[in-house]
């Protein structure tokens, strides 16, 4: 494998929040200075060697909040800075980043003075290959496998096969690298809401017949929503009329299209400031996602893992990646943290109110299933 770079970013919550990144020594807090000019660049080196596949290196962390811990292969990663100080991160989305045909991932973790908390994502894209193990105090371990080394071409291999069965945009998906002595090897797999965002007309009108057949079916019973929260188990039903889902108190969801259901953020479940709409929304989102809402009418908890992703409108992207999982666990769709009261987590996440050690594998060549 070629060389491997590491970078950790975030807001250090015991120093106002400022902006820090963490030098390349492993050891060092580096607050960037709020510069003049947008792009500026960092003034000192926060690209962190690590070594050959095998090698392991400690990093000293602070407490932060919406950290991030980068890896690059082959080249490091070239971060700047905007007025305020704001830390421009590596874009998949512009095609004039510096880092656009980099290999590069990220995992996302939050470490404060209550907990660690760490998840694998894989909402915006699939990089290298990640694995997480979380260590406490009384040394009870936590781990989240992660792909193997070919897990990324068997996503990619995955959503080639589901576009020859519906010819629907998903191998668009696969992105190669577009320049350089590498050109035209796999680099990293968008997920369907990153592949809307370049590309708006992407699965327009894919998600229409299922949409539409799950409020025929809601016209003539109701659906019922566990809050998982105070509010309870909320019901509704279609309304013919205004061809939208009424859920009372909870509020009134119109039909989602596709870029609605991929981004969980946009149309109906767009959140706001009635706090029952926003605790239905990520438990309605999933189910579109997951395409369960024909196989119960009960959301979360009337809801199989065995029966997400198995009507053939659903979504592929987050099907194939928990796959490719050894253990199918990771963010696949931003509310993927869904589960009935009591069932199995599907995020990937780890946590811990006292942890000692976090453990984190990049390349694949470590990946085991706990």
């Amino acid at each position: 494998m070629a060389s491997l770079k590491d970078r950790i970013s975030g807001l250090a919550i015991n120093n106002n929040n400022a902006l820090f990144l963490l030098q390349a020594d492993a050891r060092t807090p580096y607050y960037p200075p709020n510069p003049s000019s947008t792009g500026t660049k960092l003034s000192v080196n926060v690209s962190i060697p690590l070594g050959a596949p095998g090698s392991s290196v400690a990093a000293t962390i602070p407490q932060i909040a919406g950290g991030r811990i980068w890896f690059s292969i082959g080249a490091p990663l070239v971060f700047a800075v905007n007025p305020g100080p704001g830390l421009v991160e590596p874009s998949i989305f512009n095609p004039q980043d510096p880092n656009i045909n980099t290999n590069f991932g990220f995992s996302e973790f939050t470490f404060n003075s209550s907990q660690l908390f760490v998840n694998i994502s894989y909402v915006d894209f699939v990089g290298p290959p990640i694995a997480l193990t979380l260590t406490d105090t009384s040394n009870t371990t936590q781990h989240v496998s992660g792909m193997p080394v070919n897990g990324l071409q068997t996503v990619a291999n995955a959503l080639v096969a589901q576009t020859q069965k519906d010819t629907r945009r998903w191998s668009s998906l696969i992105v190669n690298t577009s320049s350089g002595s590498n050109a035209g090897q796999l680099l990293r797999i968008l997920s369907p809401n990153s592949g809307i965002l370049l590309n708006p007309t992407w699965f327009q009108p894919y998600w229409q017949p299922y949409v539409d057949q799950v409020y025929t079916h809601y016209t003539s019973q109701p659906l019922t929503v566990n809050t998982q929260a105070s509010f309870g188990n909320v019901s509704g039903e279609v309304n013919s009329q205004s061809n939208s889902l009424n859920l009372g108190a909870g509020g009134m969801f119109q039909k989602p299209t596709a870029a609605d259901i991929f981004g969980c953020n946009t149309g109906p479940f767009a959140t706001g400031q009635n706090s029952e709409t926003n605790t239905i929304i990520p438990r309605l989102a999933a189910a579109f996602n997951r395409s369960t809402l024909l196989l119960t009418n009960n959301i979360p908890d009337g809801e199989q893992v065995s029966q997400y992703y198995t009507n053939t409108i659903t979504n592929h992207y987050a099907r194939i990646v928990h796959a490719a999982n050894l253990d199918g666990k990771g963010y696949a769709f931003p509310y993927d943290d869904v589960v009935p009261d009591g069932g199995v987590p599907q995020e990937g996440a780890l946590f811990s109110y006292s942890p000692a050690l976090l453990t984190v594998a990049v390349g694949g060549n470590g990946a085991y299933a706990a």
